[in-house]
């Protein structure tokens, strides 16, 4: 359900003059849940995934600013969508504002009371800056932060938080992972990893890449993305987009519950970023335009869009070697995106697969490290026991010297369910009126780690 503004307000005005609307009996006082939403200038279909479901304590009035255009629409439809499913349907009600004022007026009226943000990311760290200085909490899509200028803002902004009592997080769905969160615990069971190595920068203890595709399907039906997508002025550098995430499960796998210090904890190596070429007749599949637009001109050779889509970089993180990569080709021949990670013990490595073996779905291995075969099956053996108190159901079948773990379907909820138990955990957190310690620095050491690799890529 949508509703401008202006047309609640007339139906809300004529219901009173109503016969029968107006009542000796005063009606009983409505309790309004603690957390209403307000999205701002959605053009990710991310900001619609929040809503995918209802969750307890989310008033179902979402009041959206925005220009009026393609993105909204898009946004509108797919919360419309929800709405109308045939399992489970939500009731999002969308009061939209769509003046040119859009980001002054969400500032000045604050309908809610928790703002979010996913779309366009050349402005959004100043949209997060001003929303918590006008004292709204903020729930972003990432990435907060593609260059050292929002980097600097983004620190002042955490102060900003601090200081008028409201919380900033950011959307980290690949914790909600099932083979992410056992890599972690895996990882942090000294019987069977051992100690996290140091590594070297040619051979890193600590190797993420991933693959993304640019033309894909969001709930059933064919993605459209907006122009500005392409734009790394706009969208950001890879390494500063997607390579948020791999940077964050690096430091909450390899280094749980610790505050990081920026300052002190990180050595940036080496970073790169390269192109991926996409045909005008691609681009016009995945936009829905007939030509470039003018932005991207300098990015154009022959009708043909290179775009700074894939990026490489080498740092070290408590001294231990770490190389994230992450790229973007067209179209995926089969499957989907995919993820590969891999952490080097003294005693064992964890590796999480995504490619064709696994049917491109993620899956966990456990290889032994100079430990002999019958020792290691019972540290395997006693870990999985440890998980399957929090996770039953988790078992591991033998492949070649390791040991593959099978996970049931029912943890297997999918990418876009994840950002429901994000929210999830940010309600815990406004409820609480506090994140955990490490929750902060850590966000803005992946921050410096991202924008600062983009600043060195640069240089070259």
């Amino acid at each position: 359900m949508k509703q401008y503004i202006t047309t609640a307000l007339i139906f809300g005005a004529l219901a009173s003059t109503l016969p029968g609307c107006v009542s000796d009996e005063r009606e009983p006082e409505v309790t309004k849940p603690p957390v209403t939403l307000i999205t701002l200038d959605p053009g990710h279909f991310h900001a619609a995934l929040v809503q995918k479901n209802l969750i307890e304590g989310i008033d179902s009035n979402v009041y959206v600013y925005a220009p009026k255009g393609a993105e909204l629409d898009a946004h509108l439809k797919l919360v419309e969508q929800f709405n109308t499913r045939s399992e489970n349907p939500t009731r999002w009600n969308e009061v939209i504002y769509t003046g040119a004022d859009f980001a002054e007026k969400m500032l000045h009226e604050k309908k809610g009371n928790v703002v979010v943000l996913s779309g366009n990311n050349k402005l959004k760290t100043k949209y997060i800056y001003q929303s918590l200085d006008s004292g709204l909490n903020v729930l972003a899509d990432k990435p907060m932060a593609i260059n050292s200028g929002d980097f600097d803002l983004l620190v002042k902004s955490f102060d900003k938080a601090k200081e008028n009592d409201v919380l900033l997080y950011d959307i980290m769905t690949e914790r909600s992972e099932i083979t992410n969160i056992l890599q972690r615990e895996l990882a942090m069971n000294k019987e069977l990893f051992g100690e996290l190595r140091d590594g070297t920068e040619k051979d890193p203890s600590i190797l993420f890449e991933n693959v993304h595709y640019f033309f894909k399907q969001v709930s059933g039906k064919d993605l459209i993305r907006p122009a500005w997508f392409f734009d790394a002025k706009q969208q950001g550098e890879a390494i500063a987009d997607v390579g948020t995430h791999v940077v964050d499960l690096v430091q909450w796998e390899c280094f749980p519950d610790q505050a990081l210090d920026y300052k002190n904890d990180v050595q940036i190596i080496s970073a790169k970023t390269w192109p991926t070429t996409i045909t005008a007749e691609q681009f016009s599949k995945v936009t829905g335009l007939d030509s470039f637009p003018d932005f991207l001109k300098e990015d154009v050779k022959n009708n043909k869009l290179n775009t700074h889509a894939n990026g490489e970089v080498n740092y070290t993180l408590k001294g231990k070697h770490v190389r994230i990569a992450t790229k973007w080709n067209f179209q995926a021949k089969e499957g989907g995106d995919t993820h590969y990670a891999m952490l080097k013990g003294t005693k064992a490595q964890l590796v999480v697969k995504q490619g064709k073996e696994e049917k491109f779905q993620p899956t966990l291995y456990i290889y032994p490290d100079k430990t002999a075969a019958s020792e290691f099956k019972t540290a395997v053996d006693n870990a999985i026991k440890n998980i399957t108190s929090t996770y039953p159901g988790i078992t591991t079948e033998q492949t070649g010297n390791g040991f593959k773990v099978i996970i049931p379907g029912k943890y297997k909820v999918g990418h876009e369910a994840h950002f429901s138990q994000v929210m999830e955990r940010y309600l815990t957190y406004l409820r609480n009126k506090s994140m955990p310690a490490w929750e902060v620095p850590c966000m803005i050491t992946k921050y410096f780690i991202t924008t600062k690799a983009v600043e060195l890529a640069g240089k070259k």
